[in-house]
């Protein structure tokens, strides 16, 4: 995971847009990282392929036991070869030994459908290793055709730091980077499109986006929006201008056939700043899965994108900012950090279960903090709402909360219910610091809390 190129230049046309959540997940890629006191691999396997409907994973190795334990799942795994072994690579006799190694022992058991060589190679500046990258894919690939091996894929994950924005920020003008573009992409389109893999790219619009316009990366309005002056296409996303804007540099080259694969996206439910919560999170990541499906973006209308949502856990081990610990679906113990639709039997589209009201036992409820904005309020209501198995309806004309109507108190009210949902432990009352819990409880005439 890399930092993505500064935002576009954005354009101050406002424009509104109504999401609506996918009728039905059907399936999605996760990238399974281990940095952290995390279950192991059989039981990952286990609950995502009798709980969840993920259906492939991506991880940064080669793990012979987490390839052992996805064998018989009928989960596609994608393997990446470590960086520093990609040099040695190059050479035709060590490629084959590689995928003895560490393919032929587990393929076709394990559905092993990609192998990415290396992970962002052009950003970390080695000339060594970017000059033996195309080398060493060619090479694994001529090893997997020698060991009869043709259902496995080569290619190598790109940091759209590969992208070179120009000063009109306009996605159709989206140019790989001088130098890289025809000396190091060009041949590695060509290759891609001679043995049909696909051109993985990891566009995060959480690195280099606007804060004065959040919205705008996350896929919420209100927002500013960006107007292509050479296309006339409106963007209500940074995450579309990203993905247009490589399939631009793609096309300039002459490679605008080659089937895009999004191997790293998503954002983080918590962070060291206030753009970062579940509510956000799980509306990033529900708006990606849904141009995963075939929604599209601008210049790839109804365009499927295969997708591999960062990442499948929260990794309490890796280092850095908050951020870096928190851009998993789930913890450690399998509970959702949010829900975008991807457990079996919670799936979007279906009806939610009647529930009991909230209990409310034990005296204690969650409201809205008295700083909280009437911006952050709202975002917590349709989140809340957007979930499933929270009643909404109390809020709504007519209910019984719906007087006073007042956005603090429909807030604390939703809030609250997500609260008691979740077994009233402080953690799912925090909504990004705008939630507290109370032991007085806040119900209101008819309004029960």
């Amino acid at each position: 995971m890399a930092k993505a190129p500064p935002l576009i230049s954005l354009v101050l046309f406002s424009v509104a847009v109504f999401l609506t959540f996918p009728a039905a997940i059907s399936s999605i890629g996760v990238n399974y990282g281990t940095l952290g006191n995390l279950p192991p691999p059989t039981q990952v396997a286990n609950f995502l392929k009798t709980q969840t409907s993920i259906d492939s994973v991506k991880i940064f190795n080669v793990d012979p036991n987490i390839l052992r334990a996805f064998a018989g799942t009928g989960i596609s795994v994608v393997v990446t070869v470590p960086n520093g072994d990609i040099p040695a690579l190059a050479n035709g006799m060590q490629a084959r030994r590689w995928v003895s190694a560490n393919i032929l022992p587990f393929h076709p058991q394990t559905k092993i459908k990609y192998i990415s060589v290396g992970n962002e190679i052009l950003l970390t500046g080695d000339n060594n290793m970017i000059s033996k990258l195309l080398p060493a894919m060619r090479s694994l690939n001529s090893a997997l055709v020698r060991a009869g091996v043709r259902d496995i894929k080569v290619t190598t994950a790109h940091s759209l730091n590969i992208i070179a924005y120009d000063l009109h920020g306009a996605p159709s003008r989206g140019r790989f980077r001088p130098v890289w573009d025809k000396g190091i992409l060009a041949p590695i389109l060509a290759y891609h499109r001679q043995t049909k893999s696909p051109f993985m790219v990891n566009p995060y619009p959480y690195f280099g986006f606007d804060p004065k316009n959040v919205n705008f990366a996350i896929f919420r309005s209100p927002y500013k929006a960006v107007r292509d002056p050479f296309t006339r296409k409106i963007y209500t996303n940074m995450y579309d201008a990203l993905m247009d804007s490589t399939y631009s540099a793609m096309k300039a080259l002459g490679y605008g056939d080659v089937n895009i694969v999004v191997g790293e996206t998503g954002w983080p439910s918590a962070c060291d700043a206030p753009w970062c919560s579940p509510a956000n999170a799980a509306w990033f990541n529900l708006n990606v899965i849904k141009r995963a499906q075939g929604q599209g973006t601008p210049l790839m209308p109804k365009r499927r994108f295969e997708t591999y949502i960062f990442g499948l856990f929260n990794e309490e081990g890796k280092p850095g900012p908050t951020a870096e610990r928190n851009w998993g679906l789930f913890r450690s113990d399998f509970s959702p950090v949010y829900d975008v639709g991807l457990l079996r039997g919670g799936g979007r589209g279906r009806p939610a279960p009647a529930l009991p009201g909230p209990s409310t036992a034990g005296g204690k409820w969650c409201v809205a903090k008295s700083g909280a904005t009437n911006a952050q309020l709202q975002a917590n209501i349709d989140w809340v709402c957007s979930q499933g198995g929270v009643d909404c309806k109390p809020i709504q004309a007519g209910g019984s909360c719906f007087n006073p109507s007042s956005l603090r108190m429909h807030a604390s009210f939703v809030m609250n219910a997500y609260f008691q949902k979740n077994g009233r432990s402080d953690g799912s009352c925090h909504f990004s610091g705008t939630g507290v819990v109370v032991t007085s409880n806040p119900s209101n005439g008819a309004c029960k809390f």
